[in-house]
């Protein structure tokens, strides 16, 4: 009787022991994606978020010529634990594409137009994650408030002009001397296999890479107007080159917590570019992985589990 007792009494111990295991595991489950938009100064901003509001916020700042999609599998798999958000900028993804009259397609407007998002939903401490244009929009408002800024997590994201490659020849050209001829030089960067080599180049296995990215992108860069408005962008990237003292500057007096998770094979930014953070920044977390410009595609896993980890350490 006793020992009945006993395998009764452990079996109810153990019972609720699962249980709350199991309301534990269920408080940090992954949230869903919501999809959501925001008027920003007369602009429709779309944005993804996940995560509780509560936990800490990361930023998530898309590169050329994606949108928040890029950051799907951040946000599938770190909704756990963080509070993330992922707009898309204006003519990018799913927010309004205004005519280039009644927006001005600059970084500095781009990033007020984010920096204002953010502002709206009251996000006032949050780490960003950058990745190609995600930098000078990311940068901009780093320099501006510091005091938000809790780390800096680049994935290709440059700032130094040790991370320009010989693949900008022609845009290098075209900043010199802008003219018909040197814009139409650029054209074929949007078109589909174009388009496809940028999240192909430098994978060890393509395959990997989901084909819906560059035909959502090339969806989006067949709309009127939108060459345009690209050029204009690829036009005003040389003030971008122009403000990288300021933002080392910035790196040398803030001494942000630094995680670099780069593709070493990346045409546009090599990874001179990652290692030039070393220069100025103390904590880096250092991590460089045998893929291309779009690496959280091939290394998804390897860099959300770096995320993770350094997050924790903030």
């Amino acid at each position: 009787m006793k020992n009945t007792v006993f395998n009764l009494t452990f079996l109810f111990l153990f019972a609720l022991g699962s249980a709350t295991q199991a309301n534990a595991l269920n408080n940090t489950t992954m949230t869903p994606i919501q999809y959501k938009s925001l008027d920003v100064n007369g602009v429709n901003i779309a944005y993804r978020e996940a995560g509780n509001t509560n936990n800490p916020t990361i930023v998530l700042l898309h590169g050329f010529p994606s949108s928040s999609h890029q950051y799907r599998k951040v946000l599938n798999q770190l909704s756990d634990e963080f509070h993330l958000i992922a707009p898309d900028y204006p003519g990018f993804g799913n927010s309004d594409f205004p005519s280039a009259e009644a927006y001005e397609y600059t970084f500095d407007n781009i990033a007020n137009t984010i920096n204002t998002l953010l502002e709206l939903k009251g996000i006032q401490q949050y780490a960003l994650m950058v990745q190609d244009y995600g930098a000078p929009v990311g940068f901009r408002i780093a320099t501006a408030h510091p005091e938000r800024v809790t780390a800096i997590i680049s994935q290709n994201g440059n700032a130094y002009e040790e991370g320009l490659s010989n693949a900008w020849a022609k845009i290098k050209e075209f900043w010199h001397n802008r003219t018909k001829a040197t814009e139409d030089a650029l054209l074929p960067i949007f078109s589909l296999e174009s388009l496809k080599w940028q999240y192909t180049h430098g994978t060890r296995n393509p395959e990997l890479v989901n084909p819906d990215t560059w035909h959502l992108d090339y969806l989006r860069l067949s709309r009127p107007g939108a060459h345009a408005v690209n050029i204009d962008l690829f036009y005003d990237y040389q003030n971008n080159v122009k403000l990288y003292p300021k933002w080392q500057q910035y790196l040398r007096d803030n001494q942000p917590p630094l995680l670099i998770v780069w593709g070493k094979n990346d045409a546009y930014f090599p990874e001179s570019g990652a290692a030039a953070y070393k220069k100025d920044v103390k904590n880096i977390d250092y991590n460089i992985y045998d893929t291309g410009h779009f690496a959280l595609e091939e290394d998804g896993n390897a860099i959300i589990e770096k995320i993770r980890s350094f997050m924790h350490k903030l």
